[in-house]
């Protein structure tokens, strides 16, 4: 499974952004799709998932209102709508899968495939 993240950039305290995250190879239904993030001199970390086939998604306390994790089957596409962006949501995001849903906490540690962040800057 290969993954593609892009869509970040420089944007304003309170700017929206869309990050795609294009994903090729072979996957299945049971796949998870994910977001982490990870800010400068910081650990990597959970954003949230969502399960490549049904509508399970959960979102980390810390987005939770403002990011929207979506998907596209048709175009094997995984995206995060960031809303109210803030300057601690400076990052590089990366999209991960997980060759299943995961009931316990999301980390880095649990992932299977990781693809290339996409470097998100919010600055006044």
């Amino acid at each position: 499974v290969q993954l593609q993240a892009s869509g970040g950039g420089l944007v304003q305290p309170g700017d929206s952004l869309r990050l795609s995250c294009a994903v090729s190879g072979r996957t299945s239904s049971s796949y998870a799709m994910t977001w982490f993030r990870q800010a400068p001199g910081k650990e990597r970390e959970f954003v949230a998932a969502i399960k490549w086939s049904g509508g399970s998604r959960l979102h980390a306390d810390s987005v939770k209102g403002r990011f929207t994790i979506s998907k596209d089957n048709a175009k094997n596409t995984v995206f995060l709508q960031m809303n109210s962006l803030k300057p601690e949501d400076t990052a590089v995001y990366y999209c991960a899968a997980r060759t299943s849903w995961y009931a316990g906490t999301w980390s880095v540690g649990v992932m299977d495939y990781w693809g290339k962040g996409t470097l998100v800057t919010v600055s006044s």
